[in-house]
């Protein structure tokens, strides 16, 4: 029997993490039978460097609030530690060598694995672990040939929602309760991020 500990990334800014997130990690863990899932917050994204709202610390923060009491779901500051710009394959490689008994998957939106081919060194990424591919609306394109044998779509009811979105809405001094998490609405708020009125 397959007794490796089965580990989840789920990568990205989280600014601010949503009630989206929380269900594309469940529905993971749940659909692969994962041990523990890293919500692995981005410092200084390569392709994002102009969107990022938030700080790193606010952002962490919000992860660690919104995770609270889910079984598995763990917060990491791994890449936020990190000098200069995040890549997934830096991620990755350290994963593999702290957990080298570890099966490790990378959970990633549709769009991100069509992107994924241009990442830095996709191969090594790849070599270290499974994708996860969350569907996404309007994603008839073809996956890369490449990511072929090393991916599976995750079964998951397709959401447009955004961070963007949310913190629009939160700007406008809209009620954003539904969708986020309870406790990460109050950080924000406390804290005055996006705006929030």
């Amino acid at each position: 029997m397959d007794k490796a500990i089965r580990i989840g990334v789920f990568g990205g800014t989280f600014d601010p993490v949503h009630n989206v997130h929380l269900r594309i990690a469940r529905a993971a863990r749940d659909r692969v039978g994962l041990d523990r899932v890293l919500f692995m917050v981005a410092a200084t994204p390569p392709h994002k460097q102009r969107e990022v709202v938030a700080s790193a610390e606010d952002r962490l923060a919000m992860v660690q609030a919104a995770i609270r009491g889910e079984e598995g779901f763990e917060a990491s500051r791994m890449e936020m530690d990190r000098t200069g710009p995040s890549y997934t394959v830096d991620t990755v490689r350290t994963l593999a060598a702290a957990h080298p008994e570890a099966r490790l998957y990378l959970i990633i939106g549709y769009d991100a694995a069509l992107d994924l081919p241009r990442w830095r060194d996709p191969r090594a990424i790849l070599k270290r672990a499974r994708l996860i591919v969350v569907r996404r609306p309007e994603c008839d394109e073809a996956l890369d040939p490449s990511l072929d044998g090393v991916h599976e779509m995750l079964p998951f009811e397709v959401s447009d929602l955004s961070s963007t979105e949310v913190r629009d809405l939160l700007a406008r001094g809209g009620d954003a309760g539904g969708l986020l998490p309870p406790a990460v609405l109050e950080y924000i708020h406390v804290k005055g991020l996006y705006a929030c009125p």
